[in-house]
């Protein structure tokens, strides 16, 4: 069962928390609601009911509150703002809009905290559960020290733990201290540093480290999943006695978080039907409700009205893609076609440590340990486990969580509890034959010709100024011992504990400032989240005469950058020279418009005329010419024996067309294209150059994505391909 909690919030609305102080923009009040608020829309966040949540009001107008009798005295201008019980979105804007500052500042802290330990005992009884008070106060209002000793007796009696959170107040560890303080102020901070001290479980400390340490990412708790429970084999018991047959348990050591997912709703125009988990999900004054979808099932059917008539999901069946057909698969044959597994963990091999490689591993770790209150299971694993480490050896096992599972294949690793109290096996799963992706690359130490010879020497290999100059870089940027710990000693840089997924962590908060403030902007990724995502600062000041030295050795120059053409001309691209290459060349350069594109010299022709093109006229008509080019091969072809030169013809054409911004040429020609094949036009059937060379290459109509001036969408240049 989740950990019953119980946590009173004590806020102080005195007429002084409306002021701004020590340079700030906003009041104090604000100041300090910005952990308030925080901390509430996290319980609000976890929407558990055993999280509950009390707010108290310090310096309230009015005066509401179970001690406010005759017979008690010292309780006015106490208010309980919220009575302890699960915390709702709903409940979370009833208290936001009650909390604004007072006229008046002359309420005891102390008095406060003893009505809300007076709500937590009678809430919570004698049950178990995590009780806690949090004061936030700029300690201006008078607090009387007669009762401190009594109220901490008290709290250490019900074992509540007391936060005081002051706005301003000093703190010698975080390094915060308030110039000009009163003396009023600073004897107030002296008291409640005083009841906190005298309380077993208490915390002081000021409202600018607890503002601060808000941008630090909370790590959601997750408790130990049983993945697996039962027998870890070697050989089969069943069939031999001298099987090994342990009893383990299997949890998660890694599993990768997720961003919290988003559902759709919608803003009714009726009277409001929400729906939600505690049954209000009000949010700015509007009403959403949840969205449900509804999925219809339709085949065509010339006799139904509309062409289209509904099938019922009881008709449907699954069908498997095969070649350009599909294969069906009726629901009765569903279990044929899934392969039967039973629950298993069967170590089937061992291997050295050293033929490992780390790139194998394809997912998320597990941890293997003895079965709980089985020393047998004990004895046995632990003597695999040093087994294993004194061979230097992994083992390999199949494991099937459950009956009906995907098998896996999983490289255990021992732990003998060495290098730390975990005496276990971690385990990995390795790639089937089918996960691996084998590619050729060309070697980076050598140049191999195409009459066999080897090259070491060669303008694309690094000679050794080159190696020297890169190895001095690396050894430069080593982050092994860049960081350092809390005494200032040379630590780990960007350990994992300090890695946080900057994805999770910023919608996170970005929910919570939404929830709270709905109006508000969004606030921007806090700095913690980007700290890793660049080099440190001093560590490239400290490695520049290494980035000098190596660009210097790489000889690494400055590429000109791409000058934006006119509207339908390409990029093109200034010489450092700074010459009009153009302009020398044109005499030389055959004129655009009187030279024919050849036939058997097409694509430098084509690519040369575009580049000289001095007008959309020019375009269109190498377009033109390309295109009869392309139909000419096509239709000279004997069987498929051009087709392979029609193709690259085609792909030059679309890809020039495209860096013209004229995508409406080539859209044009390829629907032309199409019908002449698919119709028998260019001598013959003519389909294969279709479905095979266009189709299979990729060459079809240039969409929006290719090209911003385009006008056919991703759905209609599929539906063309078909």
């Amino acid at each position: 069962m989740a950990d019953k909690e119980a946590t009173v919030y004590v806020i102080d609305l005195g007429k002084p928390m409306a002021d701004c102080h020590n340079g700030r923009d906003e009041s104090d009040l604000d100041f300090g609601m910005r952990y308030i608020w925080d901390k509430i829309s996290t319980t609000v966040a976890a929407s558990r009911k055993t999280w509950n949540v009390g707010v108290v009001g310090l310096n309230t107008d009015e005066t509401d509150n179970n001690e406010n009798r005759e017979e008690y005295q010292g309780y006015e201008n106490i208010s309980v703002l919220q009575g302890l019980g699960p915390m709702s979105m709903t409940s979370l804007r009833a208290l936001k809009s009650q909390i604004e500052p007072s006229r008046t500042s002359s309420a005891d802290a102390i008095s406060a905290i003893v009505v809300a330990l007076r709500m937590i005992q009678v809430f919570t009884k004698k049950l178990k559960y995590k009780r806690k008070i949090i004061l936030v106060t700029n300690g201006e209002s008078p607090i009387d020290d007669h009762q401190s000793e009594e109220v901490a007796a008290m709290l250490n009696d019900v074992g509540t733990e007391l936060v005081v959170i002051g706005i301003d107040f000093d703190d010698a560890e975080y390094g915060f201290k308030e110039e000009d303080k009163t003396q009023h102020k600073a004897e107030n901070e002296r008291i409640l540093k005083t009841l906190v001290d005298l309380c077993e479980n208490g915390v002081f400390g000021t409202m600018a480290q607890a503002v601060e340490e808000l941008a630090i990412p909370r790590i959601k708790t997750v408790r130990p999943f049983k993945a697996y429970d039962g027998p870890l084999t070697l050989g089969d018991p069943q069939k031999y006695p001298s099987a090994l047959s342990i009893q383990v348990e299997r949890y998660f050591k890694t599993k990768r978080a997720t961003p919290p997912s988003a559902s759709n709703v919608a803003i009714p125009n009726g009277p409001s039907q929400t729906q939600g988990r505690d049954d209000d999900t009000p949010m700015g004054g509007v009403d959403f409700q949840a969205v449900k979808q509804l999925r219809t099932y339709r085949v065509d059917d010339p006799k139904a009205a509309g062409g289209k008539k509904d099938v019922d999901m009881d008709d449907l069946a699954k069908a498997y893609q095969y070649g350009r057909t599909v294969v069906p698969f009726s629901t009765s044959e569903e279990d044929y076609v899934k392969y039967e597994t039973t629950k298993s963990f069967t170590i089937i091999g061992f291997v050295p440590m050293s033929s490992y490689e780390p790139f194998l591993n394809m997912g998320e770790t597990g941890l293997i340990v003895a079965q709980k209150v089985n020393e047998e299971a004990e004895l046995g694993l632990s003597a695999l486990i040093h087994a294993l480490h004194e061979l230097e050896s992994y083992a390999v096992a199949r494991y099937v969580s459950k009956d009906k599972a995907q098998p896996q294949i999983l490289l255990l690793k021992p732990n003998p509890a060495i290098e730390d109290d975990v005496e276990c096996l971690y385990d990995v799963p390795l790639p089937f034959a089918e996960d691996v992706r084998s590619y050729q690359f060309p070697p980076l130490d050598k140049v191999l010709t195409i009459t066999g010879n080897i090259l070491t020497e060669h303008r694309l290999l690094p000679n050794d100024n080159l190696q020297q100059a890169m190895s001095d870089y690396v050894d430069a940027m080593d982050l092994t011992e860049f960081g350092q710990d809390d005494d200032g000693n040379p630590a780990e840089y960007a350990p994992i504990e300090d890695l946080y997924n900057p994805v999770i962590h910023h919608m996170n908060q970005a929910i919570r400032n939404r929830a709270v403030n709905p109006d508000a902007p969004l606030p921007p990724v806090a700095d913690i989240l980007t700290r890793f995502t660049h080099p440190p600062e001093p560590l490239i000041a400290k490695a520049k005469p290494e980035i000098d030295g190596l660009i210097k050795a790489a000889e690494v120059k400055k590429v000109p950058p791409k000058v934006q053409g006119k509207h339908g001309r390409k990029d093109t691209v200034k010489p450092l020279s700074g010459l009009d290459i153009d302009a020398l060349l044109g005499e030389t350069r055959p004129r655009a418009k009187k030279t024919p594109i050849s036939t058997e010299n097409a694509i430098p022709e084509f690519k040369q005329i575009l580049e000289t093109a001095e007008d959309d006229e020019t375009v269109e008509t190498a377009a033109k010419q390309m295109g009869h080019i392309i139909r000419k091969l096509i239709s000279d072809s004997f069987a498929d024996v051009l087709y392979p030169r029609a193709a690259e013809n085609l792909r030059v054409m679309r890809e020039e067309l495209i860096s013209m911004e004229v995508p409406t040429l080539y859209n044009t020609y390829l629907m032309g294209l199409k019908e002449s094949l698919l119709s028998g036009e260019l001598n013959g059937d003519r389909r294969e150059m279709w479905f095979r060379w266009v189709v299979g290459g990729r060459l079809g109509l240039i969409t929006q994505d290719d090209s911003e001036v385009s006008e056919v969408s991703e759905e209609e240049a599929k539906a063309f391909l078909k």
